[in-house]
């Protein structure tokens, strides 16, 4: 792994330090995370304070109201699901026609994320709640410049969430788009909302989420609106710790957690391309890649599930002979898989390290802002994920009361030897598999350093056999993959391609990167 090669055209380098490192997609919440190891706290104390930052500084990606998952590190590995499950009311029958609307009440789930930073602080952390929390209140009461990729999707927004004219929507209307607007770049936004309830969270320490005044509010506004969310529903809310799932790719060994998440996806695509010779800028490398994919994806989609309801136990999925059988489905010519109708969402993912903790974390309310339900008098932005339920009868994951829907968000972590290299994440939605997949064999198969391995241009897999192709992938492999039957899309943004971020333990130094997709920043002392 050459630290001083950059291929491609970004040029930023790795930042690199050895007591700590932090990096995540908006600077002022990477600062945060910084001030926390400075102030002599843990990788968790870094990674709770810029999670809860990003909530304030990135709300068109993540909120008070959206789910969490997670992989520490501490000599071993942990996973914490902290996504929330469906109402118990909710029922097929209660969908109008047969369908999951995009907004309102019906596609809100329990929140699990206040309650995931809660779980990780119990156990790792060394600075008091409040002050973890403090630069993230800080930002929301004094307000902060607006990024500039932040206010672009903050715009796109206007024509999603303005037209809501239902009174569930008014008090999020008011809160993100005051003036009748999104905030524009460089302009500077505050929320005393945000502010508010952060320090409702940090004083309780997350209880008044999911058994307080808060969450005697969100079932108070649910209730007054036609929501299914219940007072019940928040108190029967825990996070969940899980055991990761592994699986050797190369030399190294990729770590993701098990469903209801996609992180099988990761693993099921490594294993079918394991054995096989990839080349940079190969034109059949991107095409048995591309393949490797939608074999890993239809069977994700057909199978994973919340796990109390799935057919197939999760290792099922890292069977290296069934991988083999896959593998041979791959031909010279394009497979003929259509996918399942994908949604995009609205991700942050962050990573942190000290010197005995290392943090790959990542958190979402799914579509953009998510449901465009805000409790009035708060912060709490609902996410939308229930829109990642199934409705087919029969389907594991289809629609029902008490259910984690099949979750997009997924974290993840590499080891070699069983001695650890430390966490990676891609953002975007069904791009998520398909970014890490990238990042791996950008440090497997290619010897790329973590800067360039998130720099180097990515393809996408999307529904009806579609290849999105990124700005900077050769004109040869796009010719040469139309040529084998693939529908071809060149992109001309690359908004559609994920953020990621990386932090590796490189001998005696850790080596932060952060994708040039996004107004990100990695730190290092």
């Amino acid at each position: 792994m050459d630290l001083t090669h950059y291929p491609y055209p970004s040029r930023r380098h790795v930042v690199l330090g050895r007591r700590g490192a932090v990096a995540t997609s908006q600077p002022l919440a990477a600062l945060a995370g910084m001030e926390m190891l400075l102030k002599g706290g843990s990788a968790v104390d870094a990674a709770i304070a810029m999670a809860a930052c990003l909530t304030v500084v990135e709300p068109t990606s993540n909120g008070i109201g959206g789910d969490l998952f997670a992989i520490v590190w501490d000599g071993e590995l942990h996973g914490l699901n902290a996504s929330g499950k469906s109402p118990l009311a909710l029922t097929p029958e209660k969908l109008p026609e047969g369908r999951m609307p995009e907004r309102g009440w019906l596609p809100v789930t329990v929140p699990g994320a206040v309650s995931g930073w809660r779980a990780l602080h119990e156990r790792w952390g060394r600075l008091p709640f409040m002050e973890v929390l403090a630069p993230a209140i800080r930002h929301a009461e004094e307000g902060f410049p607006v990024g500039p990729e932040t206010a672009r999707a903050w715009r796109r927004a206007e024509g999603v969430y303005l037209p809501l004219k239902a009174p569930e929507f008014q008090a999020f209307q008011e809160v993100f788009f005051p003036h009748g607007r999104a905030p524009r770049a460089g302009e500077v936004w505050r929320s005393p909302l945000h502010a508010k309830t952060l320090r409702e969270i940090g004083e309780s320490y997350g209880e008044s989420l999911y058994g307080g005044p808060l969450a005697e509010a969100l079932a108070a506004f649910s209730g007054a609106t036609g929501g299914l969310l219940t007072l019940e529903d928040l108190k029967a809310h825990a996070p969940e710790w899980v055991k990761p799932l592994a699986t050797t790719y190369k030399g190294l060994t990729v770590h993701e957690l098990p469903p209801n998440g996609q992180g099988v996806a990761v693993l099921l695509a490594l294993n079918i391309l394991e054995g096989l010779d990839l080349r940079p800028e190969d034109p059949m490398g991107y095409h048995l890649q591309i393949e490797a994919m939608r074999l890993a994806l239809a069977d994700t989609y057909r199978f994973v599930a919340d796990p109390r309801f799935m057919e197939l136990a999760p290792e099922a999925f890292l069977s290296k002979a069934y991988a083999a059988e896959r593998r041979r489905l791959i031909g010279e010519r394009a497979l003929p898989l259509v996918l399942p109708g994908l949604r995009p969402e609205g991700t942050v993912y962050l990573a942190a390290a000290d010197g005995e903790v290392m943090v790959s974390l990542i958190q979402s309310n799914y579509q953009g802002f998510g449901s465009g339900i805000l409790v009035p008098g708060t912060g709490i932005a609902l996410q939308n994920r229930g829109l990642g339920f199934a409705l087919e009868e029969g389907h594991p994951n289809r629609v029902g009361p008490g259910k984690r829907p099949f979750h997009t968000i997924i974290p993840g972590f590499l080891t070699r030897e069983g001695k650890p290299l430390g966490p990676f994440g891609v953002m975007g939605g069904f791009m998520q598999p398909q970014g890490h997949v990238q990042v791996v064999l950008g440090l497997a198969d290619f010897g790329l350093n973590p800067q360039a391995a998130l720099d180097r241009p990515r393809w996408q897999v999307v529904p009806g056999g579609e290849v999105l192709l990124e700005p900077g992938i050769p004109q040869a492999a796009a010719l040469f993959l139309k040529d084998l039957g693939h529908r071809v899309r060149l992109e001309a943004e690359y908004g559609a391609f994920g953020r990621g971020q990386v932090i590796l333990r490189l001998e005696e130094a850790l080596c932060a990167a952060s994708d040039p997709r996004a107004e990100g920043l990695a730190l290092a002392l």
